[in-house]
């Protein structure tokens, strides 16, 4: 199986800030106005810019606009993928990379 391991680094990557991980958490209730979403901070409306570039780049955010409003939802397709690589590397799988290697003969 192929994992994508570089292609997943980068939405971890993303992942890796508390904030971004916390409006993941605020859009796993729906769709979210950018208004609704900065009621949740303390950071400016260019900050929040800044972290939604951040989550649509990697794929785990959509967008949509209408009029000067920008909607956000979660790509569900692209967290499940996510949900899936996690759950392939710590499982022990009949493809798992551990079992395409031959035992180690140290003494």
């Amino acid at each position: 199986m192929n994992l994508n391991y570089d292609d997943n680094a980068k939405i971890i990557k993303a992942l890796s800030d508390g904030n971004r991980l916390k409006i993941i958490d605020i859009l796993s209730c729906g769709e979210k106005c950018a208004c609704d979403i900065l009621e949740h901070f303390q950071f400016t409306q260019p900050t929040l810019s800044h972290h939604m570039k951040v989550l649509i780049d990697c794929g785990l955010v959509k967008s949509r606009k209408e009029g000067l409003w920008s909607h956000y939802s979660l790509n569900i397709t692209n967290c499940n993928k996510l949900n899936l690589f996690f759950m392939n590397i710590i499982t022990d799988t009949d493809d798992c990379i551990c079992k395409n290697k031959s035992k180690c003969d140290c003494k």
